[in-house]
């Protein structure tokens, strides 16, 4: 049976809303749906985040029959579903581990596992080619349940309610980051200088999706995940260090088919600033602001 054009834009837009959506309920009224969630029955916390299988269902059941190219496939469906249940799972196993929150391998080995989902695109294959940025939203929800809900971690800093002080912060380490990183780009004839700025009335909403869908998932990872983790076992330099250095090979495969050293060395310098900027005041959103800001000016002027 043919499904309406209109039906099918209308469930992605549901589908967008719902994958979204946990980022939203977490950045802006953490706490209390912690709370809740909190007191709910085990066996309930547990299985809640298999719900994260319903945006995959309402972007792909649409396109066509199970099993066609491109729509809903009940193995993708059913990853959806017991990925999430998977990393809370663990996550609750780390409590009782590892009370003290000093880093347990465990989490480190979900964070290994997460990370790698998305940079080698395992489940992209799952989407269409227009919604592949929904299983990278998917696999934050499941991890922000999972670090938040199950686990508990401290110190993430993950609050979308902005202050002063993270624009601040935020600015400052772009200002340290752009002459290293601009000057070492065009020595290395990676960057180039190729303003391109037709419409900056579109700079404003390029620099908004750029935060909330580039910026503030690589940031809860890398920052608040990982390098809040490391931080524990191996003291803050060495932490802001490491994490930089994982952050910019995560750029490997970035513009090329090979091994991108100059983008991954790039990145890495980057990433400093950015580890920087969360550690100042452990906000994401400060480090977000940074992020987003070098990317937005990247896109608008270099090449």
């Amino acid at each position: 049976m043919q499904i309406p054009a209109e039906l099918t834009r209308w469930t992605t837009v549901a589908a967008a809303i719902l994958a979204f959506a946990p980022v939203l309920a977490f950045g802006f009224c953490g706490a209390g749906l912690i709370g809740r969630v909190r007191i709910l029955p085990t066996a309930i916390q547990l299985t809640l985040p298999a719900l994260l299988c319903l945006p995959y269902l309402l972007a792909t059941l649409p396109l066509g029959p199970p099993g066609s190219t491109g729509g809903f496939r009940w193995d993708w469906f059913t990853l959806y579903a017991l990925l999430p249940v998977a990393v809370a799972a663990s996550l609750l196993l780390v409590v009782k581990l590892d009370p003290d929150q000093r880093g347990h391998w465990l989490e480190f080995m979900v964070l290994l596992a997460l990370g790698l989902a998305v940079d080698l695109r395992w489940f992209e294959g799952a989407w269409p080619h227009r919604l592949v940025f929904m299983n990278k939203m998917l696999l934050l929800d499941a991890g922000l349940y999972g670090f938040r809900c199950m686990r508990g971690l401290t110190g993430v800093g993950f609050d979308l309610r902005l202050h002063w002080s993270d624009w601040k912060i935020g600015l400052r380490e772009l200002a340290y980051c752009t002459p290293i990183a601009v000057t070492l780009g065009l020595v290395l004839g990676f960057l180039h200088w190729q303003p391109h700025i037709e419409r900056p009335w579109m700079i404003p909403l390029a620099w908004l999706f750029t935060f909330f869908f580039i910026a503030l998932p690589e940031e809860i990872y890398f920052r608040g995940w990982m390098q809040n983790l490391l931080e524990r076992r191996l003291g803050r330099t060495a932490a802001l260090l490491i994490t930089a250095a994982i952050f910019g090979l995560s750029h490997f495969n970035k513009r090329t088919a090979f091994f991108n050293w100059r983008y991954a060395l790039l990145a890495a310098i980057a990433g400093v600033f950015y580890g920087r900027a969360w550690r100042a005041e452990r906000r994401i959103a400060a480090s977000a602001i940074t992020h987003a800001t070098v990317d937005t000016l990247w896109g608008a002027l270099l090449r």
